[in-house]
């Protein structure tokens, strides 16, 4: 019954004009937010805590703001399979492609640090297709987290695929990252979320002590691989996303703070795209010992 809806989504989504099925992502968005309440409240409880000088009405704004992000990565999701080296420029255009050129050169390979900001599902095949031409291809690999629903999960993996990218599964994730760093590819993983493994450590990301794993930093200094963010963020003004590449970050090789480098690099693309973060997610569900759940009362859950 899920993978029946959401593949009924997907289809309503990708045959009707754009403007259409715009409007009818946005309802579904709105139909989320209505029917999930506690969505809401842990966007405005986030918003609280990562930026406190803003006021209720502008945290309203930005939350509003989350659910036309996710109608937009439907839209994009649902039309992955219609995007061609013709078309993809009325969806998407490079910015900052010398830093990623610069990174590559290097010859070590080039870890991506994103995360769950604009539009993560179009990124790295837009990318592919940007790049592209009649004789070549610049394809990359993303580390993922598998869908707990099997069916779900290679509907999506498809689609992520559908240009030659390699999507890297997180059980064997770290083999696979070494490999492909070591023949110089570029790599993609998100890195933006509540981990609650052993391995991870308390950084500050928006001044709050938050857990994050720290694979992501190890791998980076085993393998001297260029680490550069990288985010597809939506344009109003031009009705498109950009694919921005930020200048490669200066690591020291120290796992802690290269975890919090990355992570402050993650909160600046925030800070410039607040309305386009996944705010829902419980990002300071983890605590250091003796610090207070930051999500209670009840209604978080």
């Amino acid at each position: 019954m899920e993978y029946a809806a959401a593949a009924g989504i997907v289809a309503t989504l990708r045959y009707p004009p754009r403007a259409v099925a715009d409007r009818i992502a946005r309802f579904c968005a709105g139909l989320l937010d209505f029917i999930v309440p506690r969505l809401r409240r842990i966007a405005l409880r986030n918003l609280e805590l990562a930026m406190p000088e803003l006021s209720s009405s502008e945290r309203q704004r930005i939350a509003d703001g989350v659910f036309r992000s996710i109608a937009r990565v439907l839209v994009g999701v649902a039309r992955l399979p219609d995007l061609t080296r013709e078309n993809i420029h009325e969806w998407i255009v490079h910015e900052g492609l010398e830093n990623l050129r610069e990174a590559q050169r290097r010859g070590k390979g080039v870890l991506i640090a994103t995360g769950h900001l604009g539009n993560w599902e179009l990124s790295i095949n837009a990318h592919t297709l940007l790049c592209g031409d009649a004789l070549s291809n610049e394809t990359m690999a993303a580390v993922i987290r598998p869908l707990d629903n099997p069916l779900l999960d290679e509907f999506v993996r498809q689609r992520r695929e559908l240009f030659g990218n390699r999507m890297i599964g997180k059980k064997e994730f770290v083999r696979s990252m070494l490999k492909a760093l070591q023949s110089g590819e570029t790599v993609a993983m998100l890195v933006d979320q509540n981990n609650m493994l052993d391995q991870g450590v308390f950084v500050d990301f928006f001044g709050i002590p938050a857990r994050t794993g720290t694979s992501f930093a190890k791998i980076a200094a085993h393998t001297g691989a260029a680490v550069v963010p990288g985010f597809a963020v939506w344009i109003e003004a031009e009705q498109r996303y950009r694919l921005k590449f930020y200048p490669a970050l200066e690591l020291t090789g120290e796992i802690v703070e290269d975890t919090r480098r990355v992570q402050a690099a993650i909160e600046r693309a925030i800070r410039e795209y607040p309305d386009q973060w996944l705010w829902i997610h419980r990002r300071w569900k983890a605590r250091p010992e003796g610090q207070p759940d930051l999500y209670r009362p009840a209604g978080f859950e």
